[in-house]
């Protein structure tokens, strides 16, 4: 009996509740039940506008605590990197920049291949969290490589740097801006204690740039603090030997020989020597990385991906969704 009497009373205090409930949804909601269909999706839709909004504000909010403090101290990095449109872009754009995001005082142009700049770029760049600058040219058709061509045979990136030169020479002050450019490429590995190293630089600065040219490393060989000749396979007899991850320049020397560029139609292996040429001799740079001994830098590339079953699908009608970027 005393069992059925508590079970009883717990059912009671069940209807009382529900009941209790049901009216408190029906007085604080019930003028939902006499709006319109037409009201009901306005309601949505701002109800979704306002979601949209509030999630582009916590990104915000993520990309600002991303970015390195600044140090007025420091001077900046300008790195000029040329691009194009592959399969790996993005994700090669998205490993540099979770390197890049570390480096204080960092300015990022980006200058892609293309007639005009493309939107996976300029959406990558806008959330990227790091200070940029978007620019494009479009390699000449005589200098673009074929599918089946080494890629040493022409010079790749040529006039993309060269816009990035012309934009800090039109933006740039040579008396109240301070900084050091530096030459970088979407497919390398770089350490974060490159760039502390680089800000240091006077003139021209040197350092070994490892897996290039067929071989572990190649370098400038330093005695007594001076880079008296270059460890490399390929023509050491070159003016400047070395590849363009491997030195970087004053900003000040920028701006100061507006005549100083990478040249289109030069010898395999003297891209680099054409723009330095005009801004130092060999006895002037200024060896870092421990008197050029130590890698921090490789010349890395991603290997590029096979897309036999996505050309099959295609084939059959049934390619990837185009909308989902990768």
């Amino acid at each position: 009996m005393a069992r059925l009497l508590s079970l009883k009373k717990l059912l009671l205090v069940y209807f009382v509740m529900s009941t209790g409930a049901l009216l408190w949804l029906i007085l604080n909601f019930g003028l939902f039940c006499h709006t319109s269909s037409k009201e009901e999706e306005t309601l949505l839709t701002k109800t979704r506008e306002l979601r949209h909004w509030e999630e582009r504000l916590r990104r915000r909010e993520r990309d600002l605590q991303k970015k390195p403090q600044q140090d007025a101290s420091l001077p900046t990095i300008y790195a000029i990197m040329p691009t194009h449109t592959r399969h790996v872009q993005k994700a090669e754009l998205t490993r540099l920049a979770q390197t890049f995001l570390h480096v204080k005082n960092f300015h990022w142009i980006l200058v892609e291949d293309s007639h005009s700049r493309t939107d996976l770029v300029t959406s990558f760049l806008a959330s990227c969290g790091i200070k940029y600058t978007h620019l494009n040219i479009k390699t000449p058709e005589d200098y673009q490589l074929k599918e089946t061509d080494p890629n040493w045979l022409k010079p790749r990136g040529v006039e993309q740097r060269n816009v990035g030169l012309q934009w800090l020479r039109e933006h740039l002050d040579e008396d109240s801006d301070k900084g050091v450019v530096y030459f970088a490429d979407d497919d390398n590995t770089y350490s974060l204690q490159l760039f502390d190293e680089m800000r240091q630089t006077r003139g021209v600065s040197v350092w070994p740039v490892g897996l290039v040219g067929g071989m572990r490393f190649e370098r400038p060989v330093v005695e007594h603090g001076r880079v008296v000749r270059w460890y490399t396979y390929w023509r050491p007899e070159r003016p400047f030997a070395i590849d363009m991850a491997g030195f970087a320049v004053n900003l000040q020397l920028i701006l100061e020989n507006p005549q100083a560029k990478f040249e289109l139609r030069v010898r395999r292996g003297y891209l680099e020597s054409s723009l330095l040429e005009h801004l130092i001799t060999m006895d002037e740079l200024e060896p870092l990385a421990d008197n050029c001994t130590k890698v921090l830098v490789w010349h890395t590339r991603t290997e590029k991906p096979k897309m036999k079953q996505e050309n099959q699908l295609i084939q059959l009608g049934r390619p990837s969704d185009p909308r989902i970027e990768v």
